[in-house]
């Protein structure tokens, strides 16, 4: 009988390690055994009790995680290739949306496939088929009608498990601002997300890209991946000074795009303050209820700012995702935004390791995974 073992979480700073009943594949689906999970600024929040886990389903403890990796275990009936028509086999290596369309709804019918307001139905309780249904255990199931890509073997695992939140989410929100040849791109934050971006705006063709945050390391990996300029927020210490600072290094003119990853609603305001006369800022960072700002709306209007909001991405962004990744392996060290490891049972420990809140913004992680 095949037991997953999986870190359940119980309520804010609790987990549990368990073992849970086998999943069972049906025809069109897919067992995956996870190979290594990132912990993302998400899990963050529903590790302080700032969010509560998105459940479809059964309410009750769930296993969190999405930014994950793992090989087929075993296929159901029916599946023979990945979602790009690529002979799939059991031992396979492969990403997938940790979200489930429903494709049948308006928004997806619109081919608006991660607007669909159905898809964390299949999220639910422990308790609950398919009881391994977070990136924090051994075991995950893609229920019929998924998405799944192979990966290139080139590629390690935990540059992969990226790919599924942090990597997609960098390369959709420049696409959903339509970066340009040329642009210039001002990123806010140099965690998981912002390196991510940087490395994917100067591969889109900008010109100029220009990193903030606050944290050296941070900033030196930012120059290694893609940042041709850095702005340390401890020496330009107001936003009145950062953002005279992105002015000077753009013309005077400020960011074709701005992007903002760092999650703090305070960044807002000062973000479209370096965003130019029609130019676009991409709001990617605060997903916390309650991130509330002033804004100055005349500001927005007559700049002709446009104001691009993302979360989740489009299926397809992760095949273009995954090429990224391959092609630009051995010109950015993208595998050390992946600076921590921490076996499954170690999960608390990880977490403490990877919480930044309360200890001055500063943390030596900048993406801590666990390997199940």
């Amino acid at each position: 009988m095949v037991t997953g073992k999986a870190a359940v979480f119980h309520g804010p700073g609790r987990f549990e390690i368990a073992e849970l009943p086998p999943v069972p594949v049906g025809p069109g689906g897919i067992r995956i055994r996870i190979v290594a999970a990132g912990i993302c600024g998400s899990d963050l929040h529903f590790w302080r009790g700032e969010l509560k886990p998105i459940v479809g389903g059964v309410e009750g403890p769930v296993i969190l995680g999405h930014e994950m990796t793992g090989v087929v275990d075993v296929m159901g009936e029916g599946i023979s290739t990945d979602s790009l028509g690529r002979e799939l086999s059991e031992g396979d290596r492969v990403v997938f949306p940790y979200f489930f369309p429903c494709m049948r709804c308006y928004q997806c019918l619109r081919g608006e496939l991660n607007h669909c307001p159905v898809r964390f139905r299949f999220r639910s309780s422990v308790e609950a088929f398919p009881y391994c249904n977070g990136g924090f255990s051994e075991y995950y199931y893609l229920f019929p009608g998924h998405f799944v890509f192979k990966v290139p073997e080139n590629l390690s695992s935990e540059a992969v498990a990226a790919a599924n939140c942090a990597a997609a989410q960098a390369v959709y929100g420049l696409r959903e601002a339509r970066i340009q040849f040329g642009d210039a791109v001002v990123i806010q934050g140099a965690g998981g997300l912002g390196i991510y971006a940087a490395a994917a705006a100067k591969e889109m063709g900008a010109r100029q890209v220009i990193v903030l945050d606050g944290i050296a390391a941070r900033l030196e990996l930012a120059r290694q991946c893609g940042a041709d300029e850095t702005v340390d927020i401890k020496e330009y210490s107001t936003p009145r000074d950062r953002v005279e600072r992105v002015r000077e290094l753009t013309e005077g003119r400020g960011g074709d795009i701005v992007v903002e990853m760092v999650g703090y609603p305070q960044a807002v305001p000062e973000g479209l303050e370096m965003v130019r006369n029609g130019g676009v800022y991409v709001e990617a960072g605060n997903i916390a209820p309650d991130s509330m700002v002033t804004l100055d709306m005349s500001k927005i209007l007559f700049g002709q700012r446009r104001i691009v909001p993302v979360t989740h991405y489009d299926p397809y962004i992760l095949p273009v995702t995954l090429d990224f990744l391959s092609r630009t392996k051995d010109r950015y060290p993208l595998t050390k935004v992946m600076s921590h490891s921490f076996p499954l049972e170690r999960i608390t420990e990880a977490f403490e390791a990877a919480e930044w809140s309360g200890k001055g913004g500063e943390s030596a992680v900048s993406r801590a995974f666990v390997t199940p």
